[in-house]
């Protein structure tokens, strides 16, 4: 079995449609979010689980075309689309990306992936965003979000699960039901400014953009650290997408 990298991505957004295709210094988003999880030494592979419909072949095409191994499965039932994958490329453990998040961060993905090999879990999880505010812990910007978990617990969230947010959300089954998994966490160890690295938005994207402008090598990723150093020496920045909040999307996604 193998550390797989599964980003699952997909050209339907309600809010910026086409997102994980726009171009960041002249290459798709998506393109460069890969990029940086193949940074990640524990990782040995890095795949994109996309939706198997008429309106993602462009995104398919991308991926074949840029010697991006992915895997066509259910819009919908994305739950659905990780297992097929995950069972496929042979994946145990699984890290789970989601293609809004272009900061993803290398060195912080293999600190989750080491806690998650050195502890007792079923799933550990970076505390990132509004939906760990309501943890108490120390956590990070929105946006370098990451998930590591074992296939028995996928497997067995994709036998048990019946919520449509259970099968949207891929592993919410999981961490609702902590008195069946061992769930854990990574937490910040310093108070992060509340900059938002998340892209749902126009405004996300140029946030984005301007970071990348700035601090993106092509001989190694950029990391959180460079990010938050970056926009404290540039706070006008942090105006750019301020206005957005994802803590209604979040509080719907928790609600039982």
């Amino acid at each position: 079995m193998k550390t797989v990298g599964i980003i699952q991505a997909r050209m339907g957004s309600n809010r910026l449609p086409g997102k994980v295709l726009r171009p960041i210094l002249g290459k798709p988003m998506l393109w460069h979010i890969v990029q940086r999880v193949r940074a990640v030494p524990s990782i040995d592979e890095v795949i994109v689980a996309v939706p198997d419909d008429a309106d993602n072949e462009v995104l398919r095409r991308f991926c074949a075309d840029n010697d991006i191994a992915f895997y066509a499965g259910s819009e919908g039932d994305v739950l659905d689309r990780y297992y097929q994958a995950a069972q496929q490329y042979e994946a145990d453990p699984v890290l789970r990306i989601t293609a809004d998040c272009p900061m993803v961060d290398p060195e912080l993905i293999e600190k989750l992936i080491q806690k998650y090999k050195s502890g007792n879990y079923d799933h550990i999880g970076v505390l990132a965003g509004a939906g760990a505010q309501l943890s108490g812990k120390l956590r990070f910007p929105d946006g370098v979000d990451a998930e590591c978990f074992g296939f028995s617990t996928l497997s067995r969230a994709w036998l048990e699960s019946t919520d449509l947010r259970d099968r949207e959300h891929v592993t919410r089954y999981i961490w609702t039901n902590k008195e069946i998994f061992r769930c854990g966490e990574l937490a910040a160890d310093v108070i992060y400014s509340k900059a938002r690295l998340t892209v749902d938005h126009s405004e996300d994207f140029a946030l984005a953009t301007k970071i990348y402008e700035a601090l993106y090598d092509e001989r190694r990723p950029f990391l959180l650290a460079d990010v938050m150093k970056f926009l404290e020496k540039n706070t006008y920045l942090l105006e750019v997408n301020r206005k957005w909040t994802e803590a209604d999307h979040y509080s719907k996604i928790l609600k039982n």
